[in-house]
């Protein structure tokens, strides 16, 4: 039997502007933007290529305190290109980083970076995300 994970909840302050942030910012598909009744809404977004979306809202979504949510983490081919396209967009986002600590590694590029190579940044409440790059799976 498969299990997947389909959806993560993330807590935020304003749906409006996570929203812009997740869609313009960061690329994501806006699949149901839903209001269900006076204090209720629910929009749910999914990364490109994702089988897992995120889902932000009110009144329909577990009280947990916006910005509160950590180790969120995206998967890439090119943690450099990545790195590149969320500045291109605006996201705050660190330098790539080569978590085994060997800086050769960001120097010689491409499958050097595989499963060491991230890049972090955190949403406008707060909620922490990680890219890690993995180019092939075994």
């Amino acid at each position: 039997m498969n299990w997947t994970l389909e959806v993560v909840i993330v807590p935020v302050t304003d749906i409006d502007r996570a929203k812009a942030f997740y869609a313009d910012q960061l690329g994501f598909n806006v699949d149901h933007d839903v209001h269900l009744g006076e204090g209720r809404r629910l929009v749910q977004l999914t990364p490109p290529g994702s089988g897992c979306s995120v889902v932000i809202g009110e009144g329909v979504v577990p009280d947990m305190a916006p910005g509160s949510l950590r180790g969120l983490q995206l998967v890439v081919a090119d943690i450099v290109a990545a790195h590149a396209e969320l500045v291109e967009r605006g996201v705050k986002v660190g330098d790539v980083t080569v978590l085994d600590g060997d800086a050769d590694k960001l120097a010689r590029g491409g499958a050097a970076l595989d499963n060491v190579g991230f890049v972090f940044f955190e949403d406008p409440d707060g909620n922490g995300w990680a890219v890690q790059q993995i180019s092939a799976r075994g």
